[in-house]
């Protein structure tokens, strides 16, 4: 084991600059291409893995491309207890990796590593017929707990660092500490999705559908969509999930709105698209969903992911009740924000006992802005 010095606090995108006393107006921060995250990943994975889980060569070929991390036995005994009520949650997080194909999407040698920018926990009810999503800004200060890598580094805890830091310091193992220490609840899942896979995904489900209430264009994300009804293809999709100045104030809450909505956008598609009708559809969408996808070791095979998946199905766009931990802008910077204690409080106790979050959770909590910008 050895001892790793406490990196930066926080991962800030390019641009962003020390902590300062903020004045006036929010400044909107340059984009970088800060990815977009399917939710929804397991359903996705799910739908198009089911019909080929047992053929063959296919079965090896799609077992072979998923990866999976040792949750378990990176954190040990010293978590939550497992919820006894029939709920599950899962803790979605999407990665920016500078490798391959994603580098060639929207990255550069000065973007080197891996960031997650994205956060959603994923709680299922008892019943597995509704779900609540609940997402986790980047920019959020926290308290990082002591954690280990996958390699076996450890990391000492850290104060009034953002939120993204967990994954870059020590990937998944930390990632997953640092929302169990803020929630007190345990992570019985974990899905990991890159945002190169995320394009493939989109273009392999021939587009996703949605609706812009108004025109929005950012050339940050290459994104010019006029107010109207759209089939994105992979490619604008990523620009709608990247946008950050594109709608709202120029935050990542409003892009988080954007994100959820696109979530419930491609839930709707998988569900409408007939790709258990169409062998070579279903295997390009197989493929890319197992490439695409990191899972916990007890979801790291094709049988265990389907099985978890097809558990799942019974959940529509319309039985998913998405929202934002409650934060308000931090007055000594206002590219960070700051939990709302009692209220984040509601959550994780509604969620702990598997009831709905209340509307006084996030009520008058900061949202971006950019809600009902875009609709399924």
């Amino acid at each position: 084991m050895s001892t790793e010095s406490t990196p930066e606090p926080g991962i800030p995108e390019p641009g962003d600059g020390p902590r300062r006393r903020g004045k006036g107006r929010r400044r909107k921060r340059r984009s970088t291409g800060r990815k977009a995250l399917l939710a929804t990943a397991w359903t996705a994975a799910g739908v198009v893995v089911l019909a080929g889980a047992g053929a063959g060569y296919v079965y090896f070929k799609l077992n072979g491309n998923i990866h999976s991390v040792d949750i378990n036995q990176m954190l040990g005994r010293d978590r939550p207890a497992k919820a006894d009520n029939g709920s599950q949650n899962i803790l979605v997080l999407g990665s920016d990796t500078r490798d391959g194909a994603n580098r060639r999407i929207g990255g550069g040698a000065a973007d080197s590593g891996a960031r997650s920018d994205t956060a959603m926990i994923v709680h299922i009810y008892k019943g597995h017929k509704k779900a609540s999503v609940v997402s986790i800004p980047r920019d959020t200060l926290i308290d990082r707990p002591a954690c280990t890598d996958t390699k076996g580094h450890t990391y000492p805890a850290a104060k009034d660092v953002m939120f993204n830091s967990a994954y870059a310091t020590g990937g998944a193992p930390c990632a997953v500490r640092t929302v169990e220490s803020l929630s007190g609840i345990r992570m019985d899942h974990y899905l990991e999705v890159d945002f190169a896979g995320f394009q493939r995904l989109v273009d392999d489900l021939g587009g996703v559908r949605v609706t812009t209430t108004r025109a929005i264009e950012d050339p940050d994300s290459h994104l010019d969509l006029a107010a109207g009804t759209h089939t994105l293809d992979g490619a604008q999709a990523l620009g709608l999930v990247r946008t950050r100045h594109g709608v709202g104030d120029g935050s990542d809450l409003g892009r988080i709105q954007l994100q959820q909505a696109f979530v419930k956008a491609l839930i709707a598609q998988t569900k409408q698209v007939g790709v258990l009708s169409n062998p070579k559809k279903l295997y390009d969408l197989a493929d890319t969903a197992t490439r695409t996808v990191t899972t916990d070791s007890d979801l790291g095979s094709v049988n265990s992911l389907a099985d978890f998946a097809g558990g799942l199905k019974g959940i529509s766009a319309s039985g998913m009740h998405m929202v934002t931990v409650p934060v308000q802008y931090d007055p000594a910077d206002p590219n960070r924000v700051l939990l709302e204690p009692a209220k984040a409080r509601q959550i994780w106790t509604a969620l702990r006992n598997d009831q709905p979050v209340p509307d006084s959770a996030t009520a008058g909590s900061a949202t971006g802005g950019a809600k009902g910008v875009v609709t399924p």
